[in-house]
């Protein structure tokens, strides 16, 4: 079973920044995509920003756009996102994804990535 490690949640006041960093294992070798996701309690989970290996490409929801960047991180199949101007709407918890294997057709359905991992809490307070 993959293992996909997040860091990096915690409560900051409205307007504040976090930065959630995710690290899929050094020895898989054709990571195609890793994403963030996010579930507020009672609501379903949405797609937040994708990341594309193959070309460097991003990928926002619109609610996050100019707000949020994703990115390569340091090490082998990590994935970085920057939050700023953070509003109470974003808290959450908020779970890195990844796939693995040929295109998407969605880059933010759920049902398209393969593992996921255990989720970091994001809490803003007004």
């Amino acid at each position: 079973q993959v293992q996909l490690v997040e860091s990096g949640g915690g409560s900051v006041q409205t307007g504040g920044s976090l930065r959630l960093s995710c690290v899929a294992p050094a020895d898989i070798y054709n990571v195609l995509y890793m994403a963030w996701f996010r579930q507020a309690p009672g609501q379903e989970r949405e797609g937040v920003a994708s990341f594309y290996f193959g070309g460097d490409s991003t990928y926002y929801a619109a609610s996050v756009k100019g707000r949020f960047t994703i990115s390569r991180g340091g090490a082998r199949n990590q994935v970085d996102l920057q939050m700023n101007s953070l509003k109470p709407e974003d808290t959450g918890m908020y779970y890195c994804a990844m796939r693995n294997r040929g295109y998407l057709r969605s880059v933010f359905g759920p049902d398209e990535y393969d593992f996921w991992g255990q989720g970091t809490q994001v809490t803003v307070s007004s």
